[in-house]
């Protein structure tokens, strides 16, 4: 099952699917994306894709001129992807972040590990990571992917990303064992809302308003709401 934030490449065929749908001028870079052996991204699903297909993009990085960003989305068919994985692990990224954020984020990472969560990247680290290109900015987040398994883990992770985003642009997603995510920061504040409060939780279809509970019981140890 694919999720939002994988990373795909493509095999010849994706590549001239991709090109046939894509604007003239977006052409070139895509080609040099190609050439380059980069991967695509897996996006949130249309309403109308096939079962066959899955919904991919490409973000290229700021133009210096403007800023302005070039972004291609398209869909391919299953049997176009060559390869795929999940999005890049956080460990994967740290020489590609600022001097700045370097410290801080392996400390972070380090201290993930050690708690048994594995976090990942996505976003515009995650991309000048795999690229080499100019992603990263001062403006910039730094997004990531919590997966926690259980409830410990989901609180121990919470806690972990609302500590050391105190020094760091910390911004990004949980990830449920279903597959839908909510904003970190939107999850926390839920815990300490009035009961009823509801989070934005995107799946690769769908996107809902959900109470945390229903997001909870996904998770291992979820006999504790019982």
């Amino acid at each position: 099952m694919f999720a939002r934030h994988d990373l795909v490449w493509l095999t010849h065929r994706g590549w001239d699917r991709v090109r046939a749908g894509a604007p003239q001028d977006a052409l070139a870079a895509l080609d040099a994306w190609r050439d380059a052996g980069w991967p695509a991204v897996v996006r949130r699903a249309e309403a109308d894709l096939a079962a066959s297909e899955v919904a991919i993009g490409f973000a290229m990085p700021p133009r210096a001129v403007d800023g302005g960003k070039l972004r291609v989305a398209c869909r391919v068919e299953l049997s176009d992807i060559g390869r795929r994985t999940r999005a890049l692990p956080l460990v994967g990224a740290l020489d590609a972040v600022p001097l700045a954020w370097r410290e801080g984020l392996a400390r972070l990472e380090q201290e993930a590990a050690g708690a048994g969560l594995g976090l990942a990247v996505y976003g515009s680290v995650a991309l000048e990571a795999l690229t080499g290109q100019h992603y990263v900015r001062p403006e910039s987040d730094i997004d990531l992917l919590l997966r926690p398994l259980s409830r410990a883990q989901l609180m121990a992770g919470l806690e972990l990303l609302a500590t050391h985003a105190l020094a760091l642009p910390l911004d990004g997603e949980v990830v449920f064992p279903d597959g839908r995510a909510v904003a970190w920061k939107e999850l926390r504040a839920a815990f300490d809302s009035a009961p009823g409060t509801r989070v934005l939780a995107k799946a690769l279809e769908r996107v809902a308003l959900v109470k945390p509970e229903e997001l909870l019981a996904t998770l291992e140890d979820a006999q504790w709401l019982n």
